[in-house]
Formats: structure tokens, C-alpha cells, sequence
């Protein structure tokens, strides 16, 4: 908005005095009207003086004030400044300009009048003053804006033109190389059928990377042993970013004997060099991985971005990998002389089921001090925990506080049922301890434990109870009685809705042996019961529902000591519904709103949870929103849902 009032004071000069010689001629016919018109001309003369002497005022301090900042401060010096200056008062309006101004910036013109922040496109004069400088985009050219600001609230802003380095900074990061690793996660299930099978699969992956490869003119290398790596441009990964990467969808539609080829792919941007990008692809792709496979991981200063992961992880049959890590568990107990087992915050049947399991080997077979940490008061597994502590000789069960007073240097702290530092029944106890095992079968999310002696991460096991059977199996298991196998039964249970979801042979394996060591079935399915109370809450959070988009979702506003359970149950009933494929339930909890999420794996609930803040499996999350109502967090979930299933869609 143009500020041209000051300019105008020639004008209003010439019209005072056309209106002087008007009372002069009037003299000679009304006297009155005469003395009336020279009065209004005089006191109009007057008033534009004393504007125009009081504006001067106005541009001498600003100038005055500006030349104090400037060393050597000349007019003529600074009009022949090779870059554009210009000069605003305190209202933001341009009082003085050099002639590169003129003519780079304003074409030629004269801007004198123009309010300042008319050539700071998305900026503010008082926002940028004495700042580091902002960069503007005027005409086709590109400028770095550096304001000054003077006594009298005005600015000085130097105006400098760096569009060639700007355009030659683009073509540098544009063609940074962008290192790919890839993986063919399921490779093993073709295998079985027949070496055929497998090598006309393997061709078509390898067909498609190639592909992908020849598409965005990269360089592409098979490394052996189903992994492969192309070396993109990063300005070709913004393209596959805005697409979605269909080259999963492509490889998913390679098929054989019902099993879906996939892959994982770890691509790493922002790397100078070339070594620095493989590295930290690996990291990549490690995630990946780590998080069911079937989806790309891109890290970028440190964060990762995902896409995909829409398939179910593949069972590893082989288990090689259980024994060694049984051999390193059995090396890291023998260097420790106390072993606290902990789990997740609002413990389950999986968590506690494991963890007695564990307890039972740590303190039978290998003589160690070995308890469990957890808040009885907070935990949906109060059927399992009064089952053990009325038929174990000892209490194996202590509060994370008196696990503090007995911790010791070498204590060792076997995490399981989760790997992430903020979800654990103690973050404290894990901060003050040396020495960590981890066992756990969700999908990886970022913020993992990375400082564990032993990690072991399973996306394909149905169960963190599963893991610890196998672990067991290759341990001392001798001292392993039916209280044990009961508790770890229940958390297979649990995890697999009585072996319905994520049932694998070694999910079968596991029961069995447990059946061996006298686990029972009526038992096990008597910890599932509830309280009359807690049955009818599930009851009515299933009939406050509604379908969306093939979900189901529930509120309750309830916050009763078992909401926490019964909404659990909610979810899980609500996918008996016909035409529901996940479910969600929003419910209060002190000063957050929590989210649990179910699915039978259509539609992997782990993404939209991870897109609130939360995480989990595939077919089991949730999210915990802080500062926000009901009605907020309802909202947000939709928008998750809805950007959930339109990248399915992509």
C-alpha cells in the first residue's frame, strides 16, 4: 500500500495560492467572502509548510540515524552502491532509495511513498530487523535481505542478488547421491516350492529393480545373496517421494504357489559422500527391516521417513538365529550378579507371561537374584499376577522403586515386550542400568533402544512370549514348571486372539512345547475373565460405535480404574462386526487421550497409530495424544485413517 501524502505538498502549494489570487479577484465584489478565502488560503499555505518543514525533519533524523550505522555513511558513496539499499521510516514507507534499487527492484521507478514490506514478500520490516537476513524471491531473482534498524524505528535493507549461486546450490543437493539399498525380504518362502519357483521370482524382482534403475538413468548393482543397491540423484527421490515408491506395489504383484514377493529398501539422503550414504542406507534398511519389512526407510540427518509396509511380515522358519542369541543371553547372565526383568507401561499377558518365564531360568538355573518390576496398580495382567504369587514359593513381583534400592553395577536387565526407552515400566531403572537384553517382537519404531548388549528384535514372532519359549528351549529349561508354561501360554494367547492372527509353525511349535511342560489350556483361558463391570463397559463401547471406511470407532468418556481393559476388549470385539477390518477406541486418561487400535491385518493400524505420535504391530497399536480433547483426538484419528488408506491406495 502506496503512503503518497508527502508527496503531494507541491500541489496543495499551487492550490493555495490559486486560491489567494481567487480572494484577490473576489475583493472587488464581496469583502466578507474576500477576507473569509484569504483566511482559509493562508492557514492552508501555512499548514503544508509546516507538514513539508516537519517531513524533512522526519527524513533527516532517519538519515541521520541510518548514517550512524553506517561507517563513512555519504549519500553519493552509497547511491553508487553496486547492490540495491533502501531506506524506510517507522511506518515502513520508503523515503530514499539508490538508483540500483530503482532499477533492479522497481524497474526503473520510483518507489519513494511504497511501504517497505511490499518488496519482503512473506516477511515483515520489524520481523527481520538486525536478524541474520531472510531470502526473497522478487521478479525472477533471488535476494538475501539484510535490514538495519535505526533510532528512529526505521530500517536500511541491503538487498543482495545471489540468484546464480542460489540456482547452482539447487544443481549441487539435486544431484547429491543418494545410496539404495535393497532387500528381498521373503526370498526363503520360494525356496520351498521348488528352484524353479524361485529363480522365475527372483528374476521378475530383479526385473523391476532394474527398472527402477533405468527409469531414473541410476546406477544399479546386485550385491548377492537377495540384496541389491542403485545410486539415485536426490532430486529423482523427491519424485518417488511425491509417487508414493510404486515399485513396492510393483514387486508385491509377483506371486507364486499363494506367497507375494517383497522388499525392503533403506535410502539414505543429505550425504556428501557417497560412503556416508551406504553407511547410513544400512541403517536404513536395517529399520526397515526391523519394522515387518515390504516398505522404504529413508534417513535424513538422523530421522527417517517411511513408506509402505502394508504386507505381514514373513515367519522365519530357521532357528538359528534363537540359539545364538540364547548363547549370548546365557554369556550376559554370567556376568551379572542381579537380574531385574521389565516390561512395558500397563503390562499385558505377553509382557508378564515372558517375563515369568524368564524369571523362573534366571533364578533356578543360572542362581540368580532375579526379579520382576512392575505396578500391580497399573496393569491389565492382575489375573496372571495373583495366579503366580499364590502358587510360587517366593514373590517374584517388585515395585520399580525398590528395584532402584537394589540396583548394583552389575546388574543386568532383561526388557521384553517392547523396545522403545519412553513406553517402559521404568524408564529410570533402564537409565541407571549398565547392562540391557532386549526381546521383543513389535515392529521397530525410531526412538529403539540402541545400547543393548543383546537385541533381539522379531516383527515375524506373534508373540514376545513365543521369543522366550524358543530362548528357553535352548537354555537350561529343566526348573520350567506349569506355572511358567501357563503364564507364557496366556501371552501367545493374548497376542494371537486364541491363534487366530500371526500364527506361524513356530507360534504352533511353542504351544506344543509349553503343553509339555503341563501348560492347560482351561487355565490359561480363565485369566482372559473379567468383572461384571468391565463387561458391560465393553459392551457399551461396542454399541457407541460407528463404521468409517471400513473402521470402527468408539468413544468413552468413562474414566474408571478398568477402562483401560475394557476398551481393549472393545477393540478386539468390535472386529467381529461385519465389514470392519480394524478398530479403534478414543478414551480419557488423566490429562492425555489414549487411542487402542486392532486389526486382523488388512489394514496395518501400526501406520495410523505412528502418524498420531503412537506405534505398535501390524494388527495391534496405540497412540497417547497430551493437550487435546475427545473431540480433537477423534478428529485426528479420522484424518489419520483417511491418510492411512489413500497411501494404500497410491
Amino acid at each position: 500500500m502506496k503512503n503518497r501524502n508527502w508527496m503531494l505538498t507541491p500541489w496543495f502549494l499551487i492550490f493555495g495560492l490559486v486560491m489567494l489570487l481567487m480572494a484577490t479577484f473576489m475583493s472587488t465584489y464581496d469583502p466578507l467572502l474576500f477576507y473569509i478565502e484569504l483566511g482559509i488560503s493562508v492557514l492552508s499555505v501555512a499548514v503544508v509548510i509546516a507538514l513539508s518543514i516537519s517531513f524533512r525533519g522526519y527524513i533527516r533524523a532517519i538519515v541521520r540515524s541510518t548514517a550512524d550505522h553506517i561507517v563513512g555513511f555519504n549519500s553519493q558513496y552509497l547511491d553508487k552502491y553496486k547492490y540495491p539499499v533502501v531506506v524506510s521510516g517507522d511506518k515502513g514507507d520508503i523515503i530514499w532509495c539508490n538508483a540500483r534499487f530503482r532499477k533492479t527492484i522497481c524497474g526503473g521507478r520510483s518507489p519513494e511513498g511504497d511501504n517497505i514490506n511490499a518488496y519482503l514478500p512473506g516477511y515483515f520490516i520489524k520481523d527481520i530487523a538486525d536478524g541474520e537476513g531472510v531470502d526473497v524471491a522478487i521478479d525472477g531473482r533471488e535476494f538475501t535481505v539484510y535490514a538495519v534498524s535505526n533510532e528512529e524505528g526505521g530500517a536500511v535493507c541491503h538487498f543482495i542478488d545471489n540468484t546464480d549461486y542460489k540456482k547452482t546450490s539447487r544443481e549441487y543437493h539435486a544431484n547429491m547421491p543418494c545410496v539404495a539399498l535393497i532387500s528381498f525380504d521373503n526370498a526363503e518362502d520360494f525356496f520351498t516350492d521348488s528352484d524353479e519357483s524361485y529363480s522365475n521370482v527372483a528374476i521378475s524382482v530383479e526385473a523391476n529393480l532394474q527398472g527402477w534403475a533405468i527409469d531414473y538413468n541410476a546406477l544399479y548393482k546386485r550385491l548377492g545373496n537377495n540384496r541389491y543397491m542403485i545410486v539415485f540423484r536426490d532430486a529423482d527421490v523427491e519424485k518417488m517421494i511425491a509417487q508414493k515408491f510404486p515399485v513396492l506395489k510393483n514387486v508385491r504383484s509377483i506371486s507364486s504357489n499363494r506367497h507375494i514377493a517383497t522388499i525392503s529398501v533403506g535410502l539414505c539422503r543429505g550425504c556428501k559422500l557417497v560412503k556416508d550414504s551406504e553407511m547410513n542406507a544400512r541403517k536404513a534398511l536395517e529399520m526397515a527391516l526391523g519394522r515387518g519389512g515390504d516398505q522404504v526407510a529413508i534417513i535424513r540427518d538422523g530421522s527417517y521417513e517411511f513408506f509402505g509396509g502394508t504386507a505381514a511380515a514373513t515367519e522365519k522358519v530357521s532357528k538359528v538365529r534363537m540359539r545364538v542369541i540364547a548363547n549370548a543371553v546365557s554369556r550376559a547372565v554370567s556376568d551379572s550378579d542381579k537380574v531385574f526383568i521389565m516390561g512395558h507401561r500397563f503390562s499385558d499377558l505377553d509382557c508378564v507371561g515372558a517375563a515369568i518365564g524368564m524369571q523362573c531360568i534366571m533364578d533356578k538355573s543360572f542362581k540368580r537374584y532375579c526379579k520382576i518390576v512392575i505396578n500391580r496398580e497399573a496393569t491389565m495382567a492382575k489375573q496372571l499376577i495373583d495366579y503366580a504369587s499364590e502358587r510360587l514359593d517366593s514373590d517374584i513381583f517388585i515395585t520399580p522403586e525398590e528395584a532402584m534400592r537394589g540396583l548394583t553395577a552389575k546388574t543386568l536387565l532383561i526388557i521384553v515386550d517392547t523396545h522403545l526407552k519412553t513406553s517402559l515400566e521404568s524408564p529410570e531403572l533402564y537409565e541407571k542400568c549398565k547392562k540391557i537384553v532386549v526381546i521383543d517382537h513389535h515392529r521397530k519404531a525410531v526412538n529403539y533402544i540402541n545400547n543393548a548388549l543383546v537385541f533381539c528384535h522379531e516383527p515375524s514372532a506373534s508373540s514376545a512370549s513365543e521369543m522366550c519359549c524358543e530362548i528357553i528351549s535352548y537354555l537350561d529349561d529343566k526348573p520350567l514348571g506349569y506355572i511358567q508354561a501357563d503364564a507364557l501360554l496366556s501371552g501367545i494367547m493374548l497376542d494371537t486372539k486364541n491363534f487366530v492372527l500371526k500364527t506361524g509353525v513356530r507360534t504352533f511349535e511353542a504351544a506344543a512345547y509349553l503343553r509339555r511342560k503341563g501348560a492347560n489350556t482351561l487355565t490359561v483361558k480363565e485369566m482372559f475373565s473379567g468383572s461384571i463391570e468391565t463387561y458391560r463397559e465393553k459392551v457399551d463401547i461396542v454399541c457407541r460405535s460407528h463404521i468409517f471406511k471400513g473402521c470402527a470407532i468408539s468413544t468413552t468418556e468413562k474414566t474408571t480404574s478398568d477402562v483401560r481393559l475394557a476398551a481393549a476388549q472393545a477393540a478386539d470385539e468390535m472386529l467381529t462386526l461385519t465389514g470392519v477390518s480394524a478398530s479403534f477406541v478414543v478414551f480419557p486418561d488423566n490429562e492425555k487421550v489414549n487411542i487402542s487400535a486392532r486389526s486382523y491385518g488388512r489394514i496395518n493400524v501400526q501406520v495410523i497409530m505412528e502418524k498420531l505420535g503412537g506405534g505398535g504391530h501390524q494388527t495391534m497399536a496405540a497412540a497417547q495424544l497430551y493437550n487435546t480433547t475427545m473431540q480433537e483426538a477423534g478428529h485426528k484419528l479420522i484424518k489419520a485413517i483417511e491418510s492411512s488408506l489413500e497411501d494404500d491406495v497410491s
